[in-house]
């Protein structure tokens, strides 16, 4: 799957600042790398599923509601204006479609593929503006 880390740093960095997340409750003991870990749960929505409610209220001095699925696309649908940019150019038109899911206004990449056709016809269908900088810093 092409894409998959890109695609959930750019979900769930913008479901980090939702103001629930930014004022949960911790306790005073809890790292920064279990809170870090109890965010991650949160914006993703495995909570429920993948893990227990009760396991991860422990980190909180009192309970904590979790986002709704339907909160979280509410809030994921109001990141715009972003920018994406590759030290390599953009192999294939996914990358543009999957990008305007998340808010993506610019994209800035050097040119040079085969595809660069396809990706300038899906950042034109998507309002997305295109950057051709002509500078690769990625190299085989």
């Amino acid at each position: 799957m092409r894409g998959f880390v890109t695609r959930l740093f750019a979900k769930n960095g913008w479901l980090r600042q939702h103001p629930t997340v930014l004022s949960l409750p911790w306790k005073n003991a809890i790292k920064r790398s279990e809170k870090s870990n109890a965010i991650d749960v949160m914006c993703s929505g495995v909570l429920g599923s993948e893990i227990a409610v009760d396991q991860w209220q422990q980190y909180f001095n009192e309970p904590v509601e979790p986002l709704a699925e339907e909160e979280r696309k509410q809030w994921l649908s109001q990141q715009t204006g972003v920018v994406m940019s590759s030290d390599a150019f953009l192999p294939f038109r996914d990358n543009v479609d999957c990008a305007k899911q998340f808010g993506v206004s610019y994209v800035a990449h050097p040119g040079g593929s085969v595809r660069d056709e396809e990706i300038k016809e899906a950042c034109d269908e998507h309002g997305i503006t295109l950057i051709h900088t002509g500078l690769r810093l990625f190299h085989h």
